[in-house]
């Protein structure tokens, strides 16, 4: 094996680019941000970081970003080791908390069981738009998750049913088999919820929305709660 950097169809870096060319000149030849940025007008920002974030998030709809609502959620187990992933965010409201879902069991879920300090963000580049959230995220209730899982599509509910969320699978065939198994489950009894399902509710003790600038002149706002209220202020870019 050699030195040079493998592409998913096995092509060597070099092969890729060319004669003469590398990775890091392709990679930092792409284009980040498109010619039109939205303004960011900081002294217009609202008081609480939940208001910007639906202002944002309303802006990111009209302008058709597609998964606005995905993000990026970083845990990290009881040794520390991080993990990170995408999902979907279910829900923000008043008091600074973002939703997510997830199985008791899976690698996220066992990470918050032993650390429950948690950081979501998202990005959305046709915008030049980031968002982070930082804080603590625990398990909103048997009741909300119940209605979490209960309110997702026949087929979401028969994948989450089929078998242990990131545990090791033989293959696809067994996924198939399983998956078929767990919609019959579905399809015989609709308000069949799943033991391990969990909404979790991410509580903000810090947020950031993060404005690209063609000329690197990025504006990042901080919002952070002391005591009951939230403070906010500028970040070097």
């Amino acid at each position: 094996m050699t030195g040079k950097g493998m592409t998913d169809e096995g092509m060597t870096s070099e092969g890729m680019t060319g004669e003469g060319g590398s990775m890091r000149e392709v990679l930092r030849g792409i284009e980040v941000f498109p010619a039109d940025l939205p303004e960011f007008d900081v002294q217009a920002a609202p008081d609480d970081p939940v208001t910007l974030f639906l202002a944002w998030l309303a802006a990111a709809v009209r302008d058709k970003v597609l998964g606005p609502h995905a993000m990026t959620l970083a845990t990290a187990d009881a040794a520390g080791r991080v993990s990170s992933r995408v999902l979907i965010c279910k829900d923000v409201d008043e008091d600074g908390r973002w939703y997510f879902a997830s199985d008791a069991d899976s690698e996220k879920g066992r990470d918050l069981n032993a650390n429950p300090r948690a950081a979501a963000s998202f990005y959305w580049p046709s915008q030049g738009r980031q968002i982070r959230v930082g804080g603590t995220a625990v398990p909103a209730g048997s009741e909300a998750s119940a209605a979490d899982f209960l309110a997702r599509p026949p087929a979401s509910r028969a994948a989450a049913l089929a078998g242990p969320q990131s545990g090791p699978l033989a293959g696809l065939a067994e996924l198939d088999a399983a998956f078929r198994r767990s919609a019959a489950r579905v399809d015989a009894d609709p308000g069949l919820v799943a033991p391990g399902w969990t909404l979790y509710a991410l509580t903000a003790d810090r947020v950031e929305f993060w404005q690209a600038d063609h000329q690197r002149r990025h504006i990042r706002l901080e919002y952070r709660r002391e005591g009951g209220a939230w403070a906010r202020g500028l970040l070097w870019p």
